[in-house]
């Protein structure tokens, strides 16, 4: 395994759990700033840029995945060891639970642009839930990245 290919899959794989998390982290303030705020237009405004978080988060589940399988290969895990397994399924889990939270989320925005007051489905427990659960997915892919149980 060469040291330079080694580094830079981890850095790559590193920047992008650092822009998934990020990316949560800027579309969840801009969601809870957004449940604080009356006027539909500050709650499309806020709503629009939580469009930022997800960008972020979509590209560093990218990079997570394509440098994520070159450190597999260089290090010489298998696809097969459960605390690979279990990330990509809590990642995969992570990423559909994301998306589904955010479906609600940008219908509103779409209302709240046109002047509607969307508030009570800023609150809508099925989104609030799903993208509660879409973080903690996510803190589990890293609590197996850091921990790696059975390695």
């Amino acid at each position: 395994m060469g040291a330079v290919s080694y580094s830079t899959a981890l850095a790559l794989h590193v920047l992008g759990a650092f822009l998934f998390f990020a990316g949560m982290v800027v579309a969840g303030a801009f969601h809870l700033a957004a449940l604080r705020r009356e006027e539909p237009r500050e709650v499309a405004a806020l709503l629009r840029l939580t469009r930022v978080g997800v960008v972020a988060v979509a590209f560093g589940f990218a990079l997570v995945l394509v440098f994520g399988f070159w450190l597999v290969d260089l290090a010489g895990y298998a696809l097969g060891d459960g605390w690979i397994v279990g990330s990509l399924v809590l990642l995969g889990l992570a990423s559909g639970l994301g998306s589904a939270g955010g479906r609600p989320l940008r219908e509103a925005r779409e209302r709240a642009e046109a002047g509607e007051d969307v508030r009570a489905e800023l609150r809508a427990p099925w989104a609030l839930f799903t993208n509660y659960a879409a973080a903690a997915a996510a803190i589990g892919v890293l609590a197996l990245m850091i921990f790696k149980p059975g390695a």
